[in-house]
């Protein structure tokens, strides 16, 4: 007979929890209306050439937003594929998936950072 407490033992709260769900209910928050303006940039320009589309995102707010869009975004599914990694996968390789899915996030958000910055700099 073990008791409640003795059951619960290690298999608690790690702490972190909590700030991994608020951090991803805010990114999803951030997400929405970072979304509609990309979405509707994308429609006003839908019929400009590159020319305009390249001199709207050399804008000082657009280059910002588009920046604060990759961020928001990466960091999301970051959190996202986090979670599924480690629902779904029960073995030794859960850390190194994390550790991947992490790096993924963060160089396709580099890159992203970097196109743009390019574009806002760019004579």
């Amino acid at each position: 007979m073990r008791s409640p407490l003795a059951r619960a033992q290690g298999l608690g709260s790690a702490k972190v929890g909590a700030k991994h769900w608020w951090a991803q209910r805010v990114s999803a928050v951030a997400l929405v209306p970072l979304t509609l303006w990309f979405l509707g940039a994308i429609i006003a320009h839908a019929g400009g050439d590159y020319a305009t589309v390249i001199g709207w995102l050399k804008t000082p707010l657009a280059s910002l937003a588009m920046i604060v869009l990759l961020l928001a975004l990466f960091h999301h599914t970051a959190l996202g594929l986090q979670v599924v990694v480690e629902d779904y996968l029960h073995s030794n390789v859960k850390f190194a998936a994390v550790i991947a899915v992490r790096l993924g996030c963060l160089a396709l958000a580099s890159a992203g950072i970097v196109a743009t910055l390019r574009i806002a700099f760019s004579p």
